[in-house]
């Protein structure tokens, strides 16, 4: 089932296919999303939004549409009954593994599919989005997080093509479409034909230039401006909360006795101690 984008919305959902309309309007894409007409998440942005609210198997469901479509228009075969067609399968064992290793602390990025990639410097995945450090056409390594680190790497295996002679990446890795891929774990890697490139992911309206970045005024004649916000992160520090308990009102009387007390008897021991000082002056 599809409808008409409406006139009012730029006809796709916030996301990195709007970088490409940006430069050529007429490029011709598909966005998959979870929802019909407004994205509704009650626990969207906070620490219950985790692993328990994502279903595995609308996950599978898209993968298995995206690959099948993907078939069908590389084959150029018309024929949707083809047996061919519909033996194309999807893993869902593997993204089952996957959600388990990117979005849980247990087993978290310690799991095995993980560490035959990269080694991780935690084990519970960070979703923070992160601040891009200089130039993001060739971030520096140490910059870059454990989960795009193990996607990046992951990715370029699942859809590369090995060389003839597999080898350490200083030797063969100069080859055109050749990355190197595993470097973390033995300090060598292995080389691969991939065409999987890291992509750091950021506001159309910010611009790096002269080692800084710049924010590019709005556009209105622009119909991604709108739908592509720009927002900072207003405080680093982390939120805390001070309690402070009332008591009640009963004890706040006992107070007020005792203190009354307390000037009373320290006014008597006053007079008490002038009387005695005046007598034993008069003696004297």
């Amino acid at each position: 089932m599809y409808s008409t984008a409406s006139e009012f919305n730029p006809g796709i959902p916030p996301s990195s296919f709007m970088s490409f309309l940006r430069q050529n309007p007429h490029t011709s894409g598909v966005v998959l999303e979870d929802f019909d007409t407004s994205f509704s998440n009650k626990f969207y942005h906070s620490h219950l939004d985790d692993l328990s609210n994502i279903n595995s198997s609308a996950i599978v469901a898209a993968a298995s549409l995206v690959a099948r479509t993907l078939y069908f228009l590389a084959s150029n075969n018309t024929d949707l009954s083809d047996s061919s067609l519909n033996s194309v399968k999807v893993n869902s064992s593997l993204v089952d593994e996957l959600l388990g290793c990117l979005l849980n602390c247990e087993p978290g990025l310690s799991c095995d599919l993980v560490n035959q990639y990269i080694s991780p410097s935690s084990t519970c995945p960070s979703h923070y989005v992160g601040v891009i450090q200089g130039d993001p056409s060739e971030p520096f390594i140490g910059y870059v997080g454990d989960v795009p680190r193990f996607v990046w790497n992951f990715m370029a295996d699942k859809t590369s093509g090995l060389l003839k002679n597999v080898g350490p990446c200083s030797e063969n890795c100069s080859q055109t479409g050749g990355v190197c891929i595993k470097q973390e774990i033995d300090g060598k890697g292995i080389c691969v034909i991939s065409t999987t490139r890291y992509v750091p992911a950021y506001s159309t309206r910010l611009k790096y230039e002269a080692e800084g970045w710049i924010v590019l005024p709005p556009n209105s004649s622009d119909p991604m401006g709108a739908a592509d916000p720009i927002w900072t992160e207003s405080n680093w520090n982390t939120i805390s909360l001070r309690v402070y308990s009332v008591q009640g009102a009963a004890y706040d009387h006992l107070i007020l006795v005792v203190g009354v007390a307390v000037t009373t008897l320290s006014y008597l021991l006053i007079i008490f101690i002038k009387a005695f000082l005046a007598k034993a002056l008069k003696q004297d």
